[in-house]
């Protein structure tokens, strides 16, 4: 079945909150095939005549929760500077290491299960390694990431432990500037 907007859990729903489980790899069959329906649905998402006609919002990412299934696995495809987008279809991924030092996307983050703006910096970790279980190449990896992908990988991970981006969002002064945090543009 195809992954579309009307599909994705919203932050109304309670399972969002719920933690995800670590799946076996190599993937089993079912869970491949769910890999393969949250890739299509960010790739399509970004071809605005695929968008209309199956129904999607524009994405970047994608975590297995928000289309219901509860394991650990997120899709992310981030444009590159020069060159093909960076594509990360992961099972397990796991931050292992992470700088002390924050960024912040300049205007905020948006998600396709949230409908409702949230206006406020989310601080993330400016840089981050991540080790995962790569399923488009079959195998383990560690991946070191800064910049906007550091920040949509964190952002998916969040998903899997039933955490969402507006939960980060300083209550008092949501667009208070920490010191030596980085605006992202």
């Amino acid at each position: 079945m195809r992954i579309t907007y009307d599909t994705i859990l919203k932050d109304t729903d309670p399972r969002l909150r719920n933690s995800s489980q670590p799946i076996k790899t190599p993937l089993s069959a079912k869970h491949l095939a769910l890999a393969k329906r949250m890739l299509r649905y960010v790739k399509d998402s970004r071809e605005e005549e695929k968008a209309e006609k199956y129904n999607l919002r524009p994405a970047v990412g994608l975590a297995a929760p928000q289309v219901g299934e509860f394991v650990h696995i997120i899709m992310v495809m981030v444009d590159q500077e020069e060159g093909e987008p960076a594509v990360y279809l992961l099972a397990n991924p796991k931050i292992i290491a992470h700088s002390i030092q924050n960024s912040t996307l300049a205007t905020g983050e948006g998600c396709l299960s949230v409908e409702e703006p949230h206006p406020g910096y989310v601080l993330r970790h400016a840089r981050i390694t991540v080790r995962a279980y790569d399923i488009l190449d079959q195998k383990d990896v560690i991946i070191k990431e800064d910049g906007y992908a550091a920040v949509v990988l964190q952002h998916e991970i969040d998903h899997l432990h039933g955490v969402l981006f507006y939960d980060r969002i300083n209550k008092t002064n949501p667009w208070e500037q920490t010191p030596n945090l980085i605006l992202i543009d």
